[in-house]
């Protein structure tokens, strides 16, 4: 079936495009699909969108696409499928799922009823237990699953809500309707990642998105975000978003809502209990932390009362919600909404607690804990897909979400109808669906592909509002019968397509209803710890590209004294050694230590290695770095695992990721606000300065120092110029001290690093309020005290040693003291710092 206009009518511009794109394009036999209708033809929305869409010359189409991937690329939006231990780059459909406006009003009124009836549920459960009671659930139904918690049994959710925010998994049921596919209440993924699909397509095709009046999504986030600090019991609540961290398969989307929205990206050891409130751990001391979104399991967020072994949770969180000292959105324990064992009763809840019939129907459920429904199941099995009652595997079947018996072994099947005889409250039996296709774009043409539509509804006070829009997953194998992202999906974004023009909207109030302030607010003390890491990692990375680069170059140039340079060699490979970038066998092979020291992956000090470790501390601050930052940052990764093949090519791609590290130190020094956050950045990169500056010049400032050995020092640190200009003389041993280690006024200078660090750590909070100068400062202080009165001709190869430890003693110090681990993070003394 072709995407033909109808007989008789005039072909729109673009026409002949669209119909060499849909040529092939046909349903499957007996499948739903988005483009072509029950009745053969294909629907307006696809129409519309496909003609404007063919106005395009082909090479702007290609170059369109170019650019949605390029900027999935460069702004690392990426995600985890099961099983990864790597990040891959998000698998963006360049041709979003389009529902026009009249049926998006019906999906929403279906989501909004359904959210508000599994709310009633979760009151019941939790509360009366009237529904067990009275026998409209099998109290059975309600027990079997983990994440039914009785530890939160009668505690009255803070903020009044079970469910702030719910999803339902949609595809369209095979008469056309669109059909619930599964519940998603414990703390439901793909918001963000709705969102990074949306501003990518939008940018990408933007004339075509705004004629097509694609209603936005902003007004659903500005309702969400509302909702959730009106829920606190103060006017200005702070509001955290608990992430698993970095580890989490969707990570990148917890640091996108953390930013878009203005919370607080925080995990489970930023928090602390104290008394009934929940703190953030800050580097000003605790903080009061009103409001956790959550994206963490709810077995997992309190080790005391739930899931003993858990490392994700805050240790004493259910007493808090208890005590009503924080509101948990969702609220733990409405993971038990999700239960595949409520399907078949949640028909007869709707009347009973709505008075209403469902009016989006769901996949035919028969729960295996009841007798009739059993045997239904044990005589059919082969009509029935199985599955697990409470989780995603089929109990006895590890790692296998849905079963087709008809596809089982004979010993296979014996042992599923053996287990459901024996514990059918572990089973159910589903009508087996085969999902509903949609178009997308492939070499050049359509091509059908089974998708699934969650679509998001949030809890305000005026009702339940839905996004306008969701998250699709897209399968590659027409026989899908369920989509994750795994292996093969893609995403897409979803156009609701509105009959008249839709007014631009954003995320940002009204002028005059904003509060104004000029600092963010205190950074959480692991966010703080990892931006000085980072700095710490990319100056590291660059003393070793310096070194690479003095050591490639001296080879390549003839004209040196032979015996200097092989002196001043043999230091440098005995740094990049010392330093882990190079092994000590390479030293018999001194063509391979350059190369083997930018971008070896089995030694933790080289090039390659360092701007990895940046990388992944970056990965925790995704919600602090701007894109351009985090570019950076990849494209050195990139850059340094390109083998090279010779000299030429290794200082090459030296030089070429300084001038990076230079353009991060730049974005970091013009477009970071001068908050904790950008101090602590500043903090690690001039402690690390300082300590690699102060080796260099023991290595090659030492009391017999040559002048080929003073003449690379002056090149490591970049000074060969300003020391020019001031000494018209090669070289020697005393200008040489004075101008890399105790200059203040040089900005390479190990002087100039500790006199920046003083300044940092007298803009940061005191933590004792005695009076006293606190360890950091007062290390600080004293190290520059002297520096400063310090003399170039008195200096020697001990003393610079001696700043040297005193340097790391101070970056130690730092560490202790701002980013303290175990019972000494409570800080006692800052409990009263409640704004």
């Amino acid at each position: 079936m072709t995407g033909q206009t109808g007989q008789g009518k005039k072909p729109r511009p673009g026409h002949r495009k669209v119909a060499q794109w849909t040529r092939d394009y046909e349903r499957l036999p007996g499948i739903p699909d988005e483009f072509i209708a029950q009745d053969g033809t294909p629907r307006e929305v696809w129409t519309r969108f496909f003609e404007a869409f063919g106005m395009l010359a082909p090479a702007d189409v290609e170059r369109r696409f170019g650019s949605a991937d390029r900027h999935l690329r460069e702004a690392g939006v990426t995600y985890r499928a099961p099983g990864d231990i790597a990040d891959r780059i998000w698998p963006l459909s360049h041709v979003p799922l389009l529902i026009g406006e009249t049926e998006w009003q019906q999906i929403s009124a279906a989501v909004s009823q359904r959210a508000q009836l599994l709310e009633m549920v979760l009151t019941d459960l939790y509360g009366d237990a009237k529904l067990v009671a009275e026998g409209a659930l099998p109290a059975a139904a309600i027990a079997g699953s983990a994440e039914y918690l009785r530890s939160v049994c009668g505690v009255q959710p803070p903020g009044g809500r079970y469910l702030n925010v719910y999803a339902a998994d949609l595809g369209r049921g095979p008469d056309g309707r669109w059909w619930v596919l599964g519940d998603r209440t414990q703390a439901p993924s793909g918001m963000g990642y709705a969102l990074e699909n949306r501003l990518v397509l939008s940018r990408a095709f933007t004339d075509l998105y705004k004629s097509m009046n694609i209603e936005r999504v902003a007004p659903f986030f500005e309702a969400f975000r509302d909702s959730l600090r009106a829920s606190a019991d103060r006017d200005e609540p702070r509001v955290g978003l608990l992430t698993p961290g970095p580890f989490s398969e969707t990570y990148f989307e917890h640091a996108t809502l953390a930013r878009y929205l203005g919370f607080l990206l925080v995990e489970g050891e930023d928090l602390a209990v104290s008394g009934d409130r929940i703190h953030i751990r800050t580097v000003a001391g605790l903080k009061r932390l009103d409001v956790l979104l959550r994206r963490v399991d709810s077995n997992s967020l309190d080790p005391l009362e739930l899931d003993a072994s858990s490392q994700l949770g805050v240790p004493g969180l259910i007493d808090v919600v208890r005590k009503n000292g924080v509101v948990v959105a969702n609220m733990p324990g409405s993971g038990v909404a999700e239960a595949r064992a409520l399907l078949g009763f949640l028909p007869s809840l709707s009347e009973k607690l709505l008075g209403e019939k469902l009016k989006m129907p769901h996949i035919a459920t028969w729960w295996c804990g009841q007798k009739a429904a059993r045997e239904e199941v044990l005589s059919r099995l082969d009509d029935f897909a199985i599955e697990g009652a409470y989780g995603y595997a089929v109990p006895g079947f590890p790692g296998r979400g849905t079963i087709l018996t008809a596809e089982l072994s004979a010993s296979e099947r014996d042992r599923l109808k053996d287990a459901i005889h024996k514990r059918g409250i572990d089973y159910v039996g589903q009508e087996v669906v085969q999902l509903s296709t949609t178009p997308v774009w492939d070499n050049g043409r359509l091509t059908p592909r089974p998708f699934v539509l969650r679509v998001f509804a949030a809890a305000t006070p005026d009702g339940w509002t839905v996004m306008p829009g969701g998250f699709c997953r897209i399968a590659e194998q027409l026989d899908a019968r369920a989509v994750s992202m795994g292996a093969g999906a893609r995403a897409a974004d979803v156009w609701v397509v509105a009959d008249k023009a839709v007014a631009a909207s954003t995320l940002l109030p009204a002028v005059d209803t904003v509060k104004i302030r000029r600092i963010a607010g205190w950074v959480p003390s692991r966010a703080a710890d990892n931006l000085f890491w980072l700095g710490r990692y990319l100056e590291r990375a660059e003393s070793t590209l310096r070194l690479v680069r003095a050591l490639s170059v001296p080879q390549r140039d003839p004209g040196q004294s032979a015996l200097g340079t092989q002196q001043t060699v043999e230091r440098i490979q005995r740094m990049l050694i010392t330093w882990g970038a190079t092994s000590l066998t390479a030293r018999s092979q001194p063509a391979k230590i350059s190369a083997q020291a930018l971008q070896s992956e089995d030694n933790f000090g080289s090039a390659l290695s360092l701007v990895r470790a940046a990388q992944r501390t970056a990965t925790s601050l995704r919600e602090r770095l701007s894109p351009d930052a985090w570019q950076v940052i990849t494209e050195m990764a990139e850059r340094l695992a390109y083998e090279v093949e010779d000299d030429e090519g290794v200082v090459s791609a030296a030089e070429l990721t300084l001038q990076e590290l230079a353009s991060f130190a730049g974005l970091a020094q013009e477009n970071m606000n001068r908050a904790a956050g950008w101090r602590f950045l500043e903090m690690g990169r001039r402690a690390e300065r300082a300590i690699n500056t102060t080796r260099f010049a023991r290595q090659f400032a030492y009391d017999e120092a040559s002048s080929d050995d003073l003449d690379v020092l002056l090149t490591l640190v970049d000074c060969q110029i300003t020391y020019r200009s001031r000494y018209l003389v090669g070289p020697l041993l005393a200008p040489v001290r004075d101008l890399v280690v105790l200059d203040p006024y040089n900005p390479r200078s190990v002087a100039f690093q500790v006199s920046a660090l003083n300044d940092h750590i007298a803009n940061l909070p005191a933590l004792k309020e005695n009076g006293l100068l606190e360890r950091p400062q007062r290390l600080a202080v004293a190290l520059q005290s002297s520096l400063t009165t310090g003399e170039a001709g008195s200096l020697h190869t001990k003393s610079l040693f001696a700043f040297e430890q005193d340097l790391l003693t101070l970056a130690d110090s730092i560490g202790s003291h701002y980013f303290p681990q175990g019972t000494s993070a409570t800080r006692p003394e800052k409990l009263t710092g409640l704004a």
